[in-house]
């Protein structure tokens, strides 16, 4: 089982509708879900300030607030110079009201554009930054190699599939059940030699897919086989024997 390529959860997170095979494993893969989730939030937070309507002009105030904040130099003055032989301005050729308020729009019409392109542009990398860090989007696995997971006779259309992967140099074994199993009692996880004469238990398998770290100290290239077995809660560490599923891990 592989996870979708990050391109194609980013494109879902966009709104792209996913295919058959796509959809299929995001019903069972829950890294791949939480990952295509943690893309949607920032899209959204992108989106979120686009509301479809006019931008108005803030007063001039507003602006030399943010030039004050900033530590930004003064905005050149648009007035004409005044020489000994002209005055500044004359009442016959000033501006109408109406004139002066265009003019002024003119000039700043483009800052609220601007800085409303850069929120959000600020806002959607803090929120993937921040979703990277807190592990929201986790690194890509390295397959090292897979399983079908076959029934026993006694667990008729029982399923599986089982997958090894390298993360930041840990391994990991991610299953994925399918089987009836009794709603009393629990399934357990477990690393066996080729024959079946050692085993490892991984963990408690709750519902119908997990993930499992692996020990640093086993043996990779003895402990070959993934098994899911129906356990009693008897307080007996041991496999009780109840194998669900089987398969032997071999190189994609």
């Amino acid at each position: 089982m592989s996870h979708l390529d990050p391109e194609v959860a980013a494109l879902l997170a966009m709104g792209e509708q996913p295919s058959a095979d796509e959809q299929h494993h995001l019903d069972s893969c829950a890294d791949c879900t939480a990952e295509v989730a943690s893309f949607a939030r920032a899209v959204a937070a992108g989106r979120a300030t686009r509301t479809g309507e006019e931008l108005l002009t803030p007063p001039d105030r507003v602006w030399e607030s943010i030039r004050s904040e900033l530590a930004l130099p003064p905005e050149p003055s648009t007035a004409p110079e005044s020489t000994p032989d002209e005055p500044a301005s004359r009442p016959s050729e000033a501006p109408s009201t109406g004139a002066r308020h265009v003019a002024r729009r003119r000039r700043v019409s483009r800052r609220p554009v601007f800085f409303v392109m850069a929120g959000a542009a600020v806002a959607v990398v803090a929120i993937v930054a921040g979703v990277w860090m807190a592990g929201g989007i986790a690194p890509r696995p390295e397959i090292i190699s897979e399983a079908r997971l076959d029934g026993f006779p006694t667990w008729a259309g029982a399923q599986g599939e089982a997958m090894l992967e390298r993360v930041d140099g840990h391994d990991r074994v991610v299953v994925d059940l399918t089987a009836s199993v009794p709603d009393d009692g629990y399934r357990e996880v477990w690393l066996l030699t080729s024959d079946a004469s050692d085993l490892i238990s991984l963990g408690v398998l709750d519902g119908s897919s997990g993930s499992f770290d692996i020990p640093d100290d086993v043996d990779l290239s003895r402990f070959t086989v993934v098994d899911i077995s129906q356990e009693d809660v008897d307080g007996d560490p041991g496999h009780s024997g109840d194998s669900i599923v089987r398969g032997t891990l071999s190189a994609p």
